[in-house]
């Protein structure tokens, strides 16, 4: 068994792709044509976007992301963390923590995109 996909639910799937081209420079998988399903390339593991819509056909009942009581996260680690905080505020992201350095040698950083989901900027752990 291995890891395969993370599928965030989101208002509008091709905004999203979009955004996490811009903030995150992700390169784009696929959007299937009807436009409620697509796909970022992010190494071994994908990070997939599906439509509130396409989940309530399913028989879903999706929640909406509050980064003010969020109950998970996704990280970048990147070596610039200041760098990259500053593109994806370029790109819309809305800064939830500035860069700052943690005791166990990381920089880390919060931003929040378009649908409120909360993502982590981060340095690799030193030392790991």
């Amino acid at each position: 068994m291995r890891f395969k996909y993370t599928i965030l639910y989101v208002e509008d799937v091709t905004r999203s792709i979009e955004f996490y081209e811009r903030a995150f420079g992700l390169e784009r998988r696929m959007i299937v044509e009807a436009g409620d399903y697509g796909e970022l390339a992010t190494g071994a593991t994908t990070l997939a976007f599906s439509s509130h819509g396409l989940m309530t056909e399913l028989g879903k009942n999706p929640g909406i992301a509050d980064v003010k009581a969020p109950v998970f996260e996704i990280a970048f680690e990147t070596d610039d963390v200041p760098g990259s905080l500053e593109k994806a505020k370029q790109a819309g992201a809305t800064v939830i923590q500035d860069a700052s350095e943690m005791p166990w040698g990381q920089t880390i950083s919060y931003v929040s995109d378009l649908d409120g989901y909360l993502i982590e900027i981060c340095s690799p752990v030193s030392g790991a």
